[in-house]
């Protein structure tokens, strides 16, 4: 009764977590697939995980970015060594953030160039966050609505259309922002094709390049960076939600040359990259790393498993996948719970599953079972 009442939620109180089940406050067990909307990458309660966080909140959880920070250092680096080329970070606490500081970075990085370019471009269906700035990058009326007028500076063009982003190129034009895969907006893939073209286009109008991997990036589509599936080089990435496996931390990564437009005081976040976060996502790099062959096996088997169900379209890479069920699935995600199954309901129709990056096929079997039966 004390709460802001801007969530819907579920008439379920989880209070426990092991691996990739949920317990509510009733003892009733639930299998996860949706991981606190692609958060939870080690799933609930992982050994190293949560001793790390124990440890660490011994020694130390914050000191102000006014000084240097190993834990940042350290976690910077397996961030770049994954990386297509050198390339620094910024840490802050969320996926809305480090979209912020990339559109702040893009407009810093042309200023400082004296090019008057400010403008980026996005694509319909995408989702950047809910600050003003990524607010106005989502191009989706739905979450403008109310909060008019947005920030000027956006064009939206439409996903896999490469004609409709020359269209809207200009001699401002800055950027072109996307996701490669669209979690939610209805987990819409990008085509490779459009990716490179896109690419290419970019190169030849000397703008950058930015994709936003909070959804899709530390291991979810079954490669380190979504963006490793097509074959492309941004200039710049966004990373949260799976970063810290629960604790929050986003990242913003820029290739060198970019980097170097955040001067002193040009962009900063109190608690962002503090050594507890920093420590958590350490940890969460190393073991997501050796993951990724499981992910990728577990992700195809999970995916055969509902196309057998026959009742839509699967659309997806790794563990990140949907089925555009065609209809309101809000009822199917419902009766899920009732039967111990978590899944996501987005853009309406789409049956969406980010489970854990430590799902085993014997999980899926499981929730198939459970799925067959709602559906």
């Amino acid at each position: 009764m004390y709460l802001i009442q801007n969530y819907s939620r579920l008439p379920v109180r989880f209070v426990r977590g092991e691996g990739v089940y949920l317990y509510d406050d009733k003892g009733k067990r639930y299998l996860d697939l949706v991981a606190g909307i692609a958060v939870c990458s080690l799933g609930h309660s992982h050994p190293k995980l949560t001793e790390a966080i124990c440890s660490q909140a011994k020694e130390l959880i914050h000191v102000s970015n006014l000084f240097e920070n190993p834990w940042q250092e350290e976690l910077a680096e397996k961030l770049v060594k994954e990386f297509w080329t050198d390339a620094r970070v910024f840490f802050c606490n969320s996926g809305t953030e480090a979209n912020e500081a990339a559109i702040k970075l893009v407009r810093k990085f042309f200023r400082d160039k004296g090019e008057e370019r400010y403008r980026i471009i996005t694509f319909r269906n995408g989702f950047h966050g809910r600050t003003y700035g990524s607010l106005s990058a989502t191009a989706q009326e739905k979450f403008h609505k109310g909060f008019e007028p947005v920030l000027e500076g956006f064009d939206y063009a439409e996903l896999n259309d490469i004609d409709s982003v020359k269209k809207l190129l200009r001699k401002d034009t800055a950027a072109v922002m996307l996701e490669v895969i669209q979690g939610e907006g209805g987990v819409n893939e990008c085509e490779p094709e459009f990716l490179k073209e896109l690419q290419k286009l970019c190169r030849e109008e000397g703008i950058l390049l930015v994709v936003d991997e909070v959804q899709t990036g530390i291991g979810r589509t079954g490669e380190f960076y979504g963006y490793q599936l097509y074959g492309i080089e941004p200039d710049v990435i966004t990373l949260a939600k799976g970063l810290g496996g629960g604790v929050p931390v986003g990242a913003l990564i820029a290739r060198e040359e970019v980097a170097g437009a955040f001067t002193p005081g040009s962009h900063g976040s109190t608690f962002g990259g503090n050594a507890l976060a920093c420590r958590a996502a350490s940890v969460v790099v190393e073991e997501v790393k050796k993951l990724l062959p499981h992910a990728r096996e577990v992700g195809e088997y999970l995916r055969k498993r509902l196309e057998g169900l026959g009742v839509g379209k699967v659309k997806g890479k790794g563990l990140i996948l949907g089925i555009d069920y065609g209809k309101d699935c809000r009822e199917v995600v419902m009766k899920a719970l009732e039967r111990g199954l978590v899944i996501n309901c987005t853009a309406g129709s789409v049956i969406r599953l980010l489970p854990p990056l430590i799902l085993e096929k014997e999980h899926v079997d499981e929730a198939i079972t459970s799925l067959r039966e709602v559906l």
